[in-house]
């Protein structure tokens, strides 16, 4: 630790909510202002608050982290291709005549429901400040359901049409689009200890 007991509280409470290579960094960072506003200052404790106000307090600076995390930007990219894949299968559907694919409605409620959740999770990601690491399990959950979203609705097409009209192989390639997309997205968004 940094050598006071306000900058070991600080780098505590960053360990607790952020990951270790940000926390290693910042403590480097710390101990560094720490020793030189203790040589300018020569008081320990104004030292460490001088070092802390430098730096910004925890909070800040999770907030911080949070706000340029790769899964706030994912959770963002992910929102704003929503509207686009509606436009897309909305017509899509209606010109397939999906009504008649036999999906049973419980099937279609729980798709349903489990893109509303996927949404609403992503926006929670988005509106987040301060739980870095919930917010990156949330925006895991949500990318593997959208994923599999994706490819349950593909599939359904797939499955329920010899040669798909143009509005659904549009719609189609859309969602392969955003699977690979979302895939290759899959990296930074995984925990890192």
């Amino acid at each position: 630790m940094a050598g006071h007991e306000l900058i070991d509280a600080q780098l505590t409470l960053l360990a607790r909510r952020l990951p270790a290579p940000a926390v290693e960094e910042l403590a480097d960072g710390l101990a560094e202002a720490y020793e030189a506003h203790l040589a300018a200052l020569g008081e320990p404790g104004a030292a460490a608050r001088a070092a802390i106000a430098e730096f910004g307090d925890a909070e800040v600076i999770i907030a911080a982290f949070v706000r340029v995390s790769p899964w706030r930007r994912t959770a963002m990219a992910l929102l704003a291709t929503g509207p686009i894949m509606a436009l897309l299968w909305g017509p899509a559907l209606i010109s397939a005549h999906m009504w008649t694919w036999p999906i049973t409605p419980p099937a279609r409620i729980a798709y349903g429901l489990a893109l509303a959740a996927t949404v609403l999770t992503l926006v929670s990601v988005v509106r987040e400040k301060h739980a870095y690491r919930r917010a990156q399990t949330a925006t895991l959950a949500a990318v593997i359901t959208l994923i599999l979203l994706d490819a349950g609705m593909l599939t359904a097409a797939a499955a329920s049409m010899p040669l798909p009209p143009w509005p659904l192989a549009l719609a189609a390639l859309a969602s392969l689009t955003r699977i690979i997309a979302t895939v290759r997205a899959l990296p930074p968004l995984l925990p890192h200890r």
